[in-house]
């Protein structure tokens, strides 16, 4: 039988690297054990790909030259199984597009704070009439992009998922914004695997690359010192003699291609996150040599991503923030340490393993109650009920209506969720969307 490029997974990520591949003569067929969205089915007939869908055939998969995996598909499956045990060659979908473009890569991995960094640099570069394109977790997959576009510089988001199955995907300049727990399920509850899934972000860069990292994350810190790679530090803590640092509120930019200064309430971006956030930005910007004056304007005039932190309304004096895109605990702290005081917290989905004494000081300091919102909200009224008023939903018109009866003129209702979405919602987007219509609804 002949050998085919196999590609597991039919959504964007898949369908995308399916196009790719077609484009490029090479001979293709895409298997998926769910139903395949009519959008990404309509493109496999367009582009006249073959695909299979509610079904693996083993047959046709395990005799595959080589296999590309969607991120969402867990090792433990038991298709990964048979595949791995097989021997067959697995790559995803970023290192099997990364082999057909010639473009600069800046990439951006971190457990928070990816989708904000990446359009802001992308914003950047744009500014400066740089031919350049976003992808990854964010916006078109990265191999549809290939197949699309001819660019000279791609800002891609990466997700650790993404970075599994990479072996000679390599970055021009990335970016680690931090690395704390979330995902664990997938890396065996080992903290420690899912740090080197990040790290392969940088696993083949040399010293003609760069890597902008935390230096305030010892996770980031203690786990890069003997990588071959020049290394730019940001910190709002110490002082660094290249790099970026906060000093008394203002930002101070040093790289060997130029200096920068601005204060810390120039930026459009509220909170410490956002520091960082905007730092990492403006240096990978400074080593592709673009100039302080557009850095300095994109920075002060960049409109966040929606579901991160987005102010939605005011009413009667209640302001309403969606930040449904908070999946873990640490977003959440994130939030809260942005946000001003009288808060009513909304909280809950699936929980992925969340230690909520992370955020325990600054509930008790600015949260006034919370809603929990999701099908099993036990471990929330468990840990929170003795330090506020915990109110138990199941239903986001519910919670809405209950945060805006606890809350006052004044206060801010925060959906910060701290959870995945999908015991009640199709995902982050779709729990962000109505919690903005049962706002406006009020």
């Amino acid at each position: 039988m002949e050998q085919k490029i196999i590609i597991l997974g039919a959504s964007e990520s898949g369908t995308g690297a399916a196009i790719l591949a077609k484009t490029k003569g090479l001979d293709v067929f895409v298997s998926d054990s769910n139903k395949i969205k009519d959008i990404y089915k309509q493109e496999l007939i367009d582009y006249d790909i073959d695909f299979e869908e509610n079904q693996h055939s083993e047959n046709i998969i395990l005799n595959a030259k080589e296999i590309i995996k969607s991120p969402g598909i867990p090792e433990d499956s038991s298709i990964m199984r048979k595949i791995r045990q097989a021997g067959i060659n697995v790559i995803s979908e970023i290192e099997f597009a990364a082999r057909y473009t010639k473009a600069k890569m800046i990439c951006i991995t971190g457990s928070n704070g990816k989708t904000t960094t990446t359009l802001l640099t992308y914003e950047i570069f744009k500014n400066a009439d740089l031919n350049v394109a976003v992808a990854g977790n964010v916006g078109n997959s990265f191999a549809r992009q290939v197949a699309n576009n001819d660019v000279d510089y791609y800002i891609l988001e990466l997700s650790s998922f993404q970075l599994d199955d990479t072996h000679e995907f390599k970055a021009d300049t990335s970016i680690i914004l931090n690395i704390t727990p979330d995902h664990l399920d997938r890396y065996d509850n080992d903290f420690q695997k899912y740090i080197e899934s990040k790290l392969r972000i940088i696993q083949n860069q040399d010293e003609n690359d760069t890597l902008i990292y935390n230096a305030d994350d010892e996770n980031i810190s203690k786990n890069i010192q003997t990588k071959k790679v020049r290394k730019l530090p940001f910190s709002v803590k110490i002082k660094l003699d290249e790099g970026a640092f906060l000093k008394e509120q203002m930002i101070r930019i040093k790289t060997r291609e130029r200096f920068l200064e601005m204060l810390a309430g120039e930026l459009s971006l509220r909170g410490t996150h956002n520091i960082y956030n905007s730092m990492a930005a403006a240096m990978a910007a400074m080593v592709h040599n673009i100039e302080n004056p557009v850095i300095r304007r994109t920075l002060s005039t960049f409109k966040n991503v929606e579901h991160r932190l987005e102010d939605v309304m005011t009413i009667r004096g209640i302001k309403f923030i969606n930040d449904s895109k908070a999946t873990n605990i640490n977003s959440v702290w994130y939030a809260l340490e942005a946000t001003e005081k009288n808060i009513v917290l909304i909280l809950g989905g699936i929980d992925k393993g969340n230690d909520y004494s992370i955020i325990k000081q600054l509930v008790e300091k600015k949260v006034k109650a919370i809603v929990a919102l999701g099908t099993d909200n036990k471990k929330i009224i468990d840990y929170f009920s003795g330090l506020v008023p915990v109110i138990n939903t199941d239903d986001m018109q519910k919670a809405v209506r209950a945060a805006y009866k606890e809350a006052d003129a004044g206060d801010t209702v925060l959906l910060s969720p701290a959870c995945a979405s999908f015991d009640l919602f199709e995902n982050y987007i779709d729990r962000g969307n109505k919690f903005k219509l049962a706002v406006k609804q009020l």
